[in-house]
């Protein structure tokens, strides 16, 4: 999964909102959004141009034009704070407080600048729209359009002025409305995308994290017992401890390997390879192990899963519990696999302090679930510790990847049960 470099790391809590200078690309304010606004922008001031030329092709006195242009500021600044993202949110009597001001100015000025000044009530409408629910606002709205009506009948101007001045208010009062709206729909998207795109990281992130948990638990804690085997046979038995680093060599290999192969999902893990695997570094620390494999061809997402399950249940035997017995047994019926894995080693008395529990089962249950499987893990009547895994043979090829798996679980199903033995 690939991620913008400037959103793989979390710089939420700078005051200059991340990447130090606050202008570097991915930290700034998107161009699309601050397009759109100046688009609204530019739509206010051409409106409120055109009433100022109206009202210029008058014979008003320049006091009066003095008048004019104040007032013309007053509605764009009172225009831009209704228009902004999220005014609709405000406090009910600030909204209703604006909005008396905006209508005292798109009133009061009508006796003085006559129908000239009818393009304000545009914006009032538009006003009424953003600010109000729409069982109030549209009413309102029509309203405001039905009063321009007056203005060009008071100058004794022909029906078809009135209509005209009541049908470009209307229009002025969408055209705000739409660009307004637009504006704030622009921003949500690109917030959305962003927030898209951080939670990407942090799916990534815990991929990783899962995978890392997954393939290096099991051959850290090989190499620590086989470490710890050889610096007690290093003088009375040479020729076994030379072995054993030759274990461990082939170990660190192929934990190497492990990392690499986490950026790959881990794709191309064999449940038969893991077998043998564990079953060497199980007879080094004198555990007792009895196998039995009927495998058949597996998809490779199953046996993917399957191989991490293995390989997960014998890191906490080797973490967390005291075994000295251990069955495996991986069966293929049908469509089905099973694998389950069997230890006499629980000791609640006993954990592992330096490691955390609870994150591998969990992570062992969501991968199994992406494959349509299920988990369980039990103390069975005898004292033993069982965890066995289900799933099918091969999943369809559009199952979602067995390594990202989602975080979810069916209802009904089996699902990783509470005990006090082994966690990961």
């Amino acid at each position: 999964m690939q991620v913008p470099d400037e959103l793989s790391h979390d710089d939420s809590s700078r005051p200059d909102g991340g990447g130090g200078q606050g202008t570097e690309r991915g930290y700034r304010t998107p161009l699309a959004p601050r397009f759109a606004l100046l688009i609204l922008t530019s739509a206010l001031l051409s409106y409120l141009g055109i009433t100022a030329l109206n009202i210029a092709g008058t014979d008003l006195s320049p006091a009066h034009m003095a008048i004019c242009l104040i007032l013309l500021i007053a509605i764009f600044l009172l225009q831009l704070k209704h228009s902004r993202p999220g005014a609709e949110q405000a406090p009910a009597a600030r909204k209703w407080a604006t909005l008396g001001v905006q209508a005292l100015l798109t009133y009061l000025p009508v006796p003085l600048f006559d129908a000239q000044w009818g393009a304000m009530a545009g914006f009032l409408a538009g006003s009424l729209l953003l600010l109000l629910p729409p069982r109030l606002g549209w009413p309102l709205y029509g309203a405001v359009g039905l009063s321009m009506l007056v203005p060009p009948a008071l100058d004794d101007r022909s029906l078809l002025d009135s209509l005209y001045l009541s049908q470009s208010t209307l229009l002025t009062g969408l055209v705000v409305y739409g660009l307004s709206r637009l504006t704030a729909l622009v921003r949500q998207l690109h917030e959305t995308q962003n927030e898209l795109a951080r939670l990407a990281v942090i799916q990534e992130r815990l991929r990783i994290s899962r995978n890392l948990h997954d393939l290096l638990g099991y051959s850290l804690s090989a190499i620590t017992l086989k470490s710890e085997l050889i610096h007690r046979l290093v003088l009375i038995q040479p020729q076994r401890a030379k072995t054993e680093v030759e274990d461990v060599l082939a170990l660190s290999r192929q934990s190497l390997a492990d990392v690499r192969r986490v950026s790959r999902g881990l794709r191309e893990m064999s449940l038969e390879s893991e077998l043998s695997s564990v079953a060497g570094v199980l007879e080094a620390t004198d555990v007792e192990l009895t196998t039995t494999v009927r495998l058949g061809e597996l998809g490779p997402q199953v046996n993917t899963v399957l191989a991490a399950v293995l390989r997960e249940a014998v890191t906490n035997l080797l973490r967390h519990s005291r075994a000295g017995r251990c069955s495996i047994e991986a069966v293929q019926s049908g469509d089905r696999v099973r694998l389950t894995v069997t230890n006499d080693g629980v000791d609640p008395g006993y954990r592992d302090a330096s490691q955390h529990s609870g994150a591998g089962l969990e992570n062992l249950r969501m991968r199994v679930h992406s494959v349509s499987g299920w988990l369980t893990v039990a103390h069975l009547s005898d004292g033993t510790f069982q965890l066995t895994a289900e799933a099918p043979v091969s999943v369809a090829p559009e199952q979602r990847e067995a390594t990202e798996g989602p975080d979810t679980w069916e209802p009904g199903q089996p699902s990783v049960l509470p005990h006090s033995g082994p966690a990961a």
